[in-house]
C-alpha cells in the first residue's frame, strides 16, 4: 500500500514537469514572434541626383484657333458677263497664277473694240483743236502745256483713255487666278450665272503656313517672349508642328488674359478657325531644377529629402515653375545638395537609406 502511494506521488511529479516544460516552450515561441515584429525592416533604396543651377525648360499650355497667315478674296471687277467656267472647287490646292474662273469675254471684247474706235475719234478731234488754234499735230512738243490740257479736254482724249484702260483692266480679270499658293475656300457660286457682286467669288487661304491665336495669364507674361519656341496640335490628331510666337498684345482682359500670337510652319493639316492645342516652351537660365517626383507633401508642406551621409534629411521648400517632367526650387535647398527623387515617399527625417545606381 505504502508503494503504491509513493508510485502515485511520482506519476503526478513527472506530469507536473511535463506540462511546466511544455508552457515554457510557448511562452519562448511568443516571444520570438513579438521580438521579430518590433525588428526593423530593411533600409529602404533610393536614387539622387546632384541639385546644380542648369536651364529649365518652361512650358506654358494653353487653347488657341488657327486662321490663315495670308488670304485673298477673290471676284471679278464690275462687269455684267456671266461665268463660263469654274476650274477648282473648294479644297482644291492651286498654284500661284493658277486659273480659277473665268468670265464670258465676249461683251468685253466688243466694249474693248468700241473704246478703241472712240480713242481713234479723240485724236482726230484733238488734232483738229489743235490746228484751228494754229498748231501742228504732229509736233505736240510745240504747243503750250496749258493749250495741250485745254485741247485734250475739248476732244474728250483723257475720257477716252480712261474708258479704255478700264474695259482692258476688266478682260485682263476676266480670268481669276491665285494670288500665291494655296487652298480654295467659300467658292459657292455656279458657271453660266452672274457674279454676285455682294460676295467674293472664293477665298485662297496660303497653304503651310498659318497664324495661332492663345491666351495666357498675366502673371506668365514677363517670361515669354518674341521668337519663343511653340508646338501646336489639333485636338483629334497626334501631330504637333512647330512654330514661333510674333506677336504679344500688352493689354490684359477682363479675365486677366493676355492674346499671344504665333506663325506655325508646315501646318498642312490645320484649318482656318480650327481650334488646337498649344505649348509654349521658354528657356531660362541658372535655375535649381528637381524633377517634380523629388517634392512630397508632409502636413500640407512641399518637402524635399536630401542625402547627408547614409540619411535622408528632410527639408522645407518653395517650387515655382513647372513643366511636365521638372519643377524650379526657389528656397529651402543650395547647390551641391544630393536631392533624394525616388524612394522618397516614405521616408522619415534623418532616415537610414541606400543609394542606388538611376538605372536599377
Amino acid at each position: 500500500m505504502e508503494k503504491a502511494s509513493y508510485l502515485l506521488a511520482g506519476l503526478i511529479l513527472a506530469h507536473c514537469a511535463l506540462s511546466s516544460c511544455s508552457g515554457s516552450s510557448d511562452k519562448s515561441d511568443t516571444d520570438t514572434d513579438s521580438v521579430a515584429t518590433v525588428l526593423p525592416s530593411r533600409i529602404p533604396e533610393v536614387k539622387t541626383v546632384v541639385l546644380e543651377p542648369k536651364v529649365f525648360s518652361h512650358e506654358i499650355v494653353s487653347n488657341g484657333k488657327v486662321s490663315a497667315h495670308e488670304s485673298a478674296d477673290l471676284n471679278f471687277a464690275g462687269s455684267d458677263a456671266i461665268i463660263s467656267k469654274i476650274y477648282v472647287k473648294n479644297g482644291d490646292f492651286v498654284r500661284k497664277g493658277q486659273p480659277i474662273a473665268s468670265l464670258d469675254r465676249f461683251k468685253l471684247e466688243n466694249q474693248l473694240s468700241q473704246n478703241k474706235n472712240d480713242l481713234e475719234k479723240a485724236r482726230l478731234e484733238l488734232a483738229d483743236v489743235l490746228i484751228g488754234q494754229g498748231y501742228d499735230p504732229d509736233k505736240p512738243q510745240s504747243v503750250p502745256a496749258d493749250v495741250m490740257k485745254l485741247a485734250r479736254l475739248r476732244s474728250g482724249l483723257d475720257q477716252a483713255e480712261t474708258v479704255l484702260a478700264n474695259t482692258t483692266r476688266d478682260l485682263e480679270q476676266a480670268t481669276l487666278v491665285a494670288p500665291f499658293d494655296g487652298v480654295v475656300a467659300n467658292l459657292f457660286q455656279k458657271a453660266n450665272n452672274r457674279p454676285n457682286s455682294s460676295e467674293p467669288l472664293c477665298r485662297i487661304i496660303s497653304s503651310g503656313r498659318m497664324d495661332v491665336e492663345f491666351p495666357v495669364l498675366e502673371s506668365e507674361l514677363p517670361i515669354i517672349k518674341t521668337g519663343d519656341e511653340v508646338s501646336v496640335g489639333a485636338f483629334a490628331s497626334t501631330d504637333t508642328y512647330p512654330g514661333r510666337v510674333t506677336e504679344i498684345n500688352p493689354l490684359v482682359d477682363k479675365d486677366g488674359l493676355v492674346k499671344v500670337r504665333a506663325e506655325v510652319s508646315g501646318a498642312k493639316n490645320l484649318f482656318d478657325g480650327m481650334n488646337v492645342k498649344v505649348s509654349l516652351f521658354r528657356a531660362i537660365d541658372k535655375q535649381l531644377v528637381v524633377p517634380k517626383s523629388a517634392v512630397v507633401l508632409r502636413s500640407g508642406k512641399q518637402v524635399i529629402f536630401t542625402l547627408s551621409g547614409d540619411k535622408a534629411m528632410w527639408n522645407y521648400v518653395h517650387t515655382g515653375l513647372e513643366n511636365m517632367n521638372e519643377c524650379v526650387v526657389l528656397d529651402g535647398l543650395e547647390p551641391g545638395m544630393e536631392v533624394i527623387y525616388d524612394g522618397n515617399v516614405n521616408l522619415a527625417h534623418e532616415a537610414p537609406v541606400k543609394v542606388v545606381a538611376a538605372g536599377n
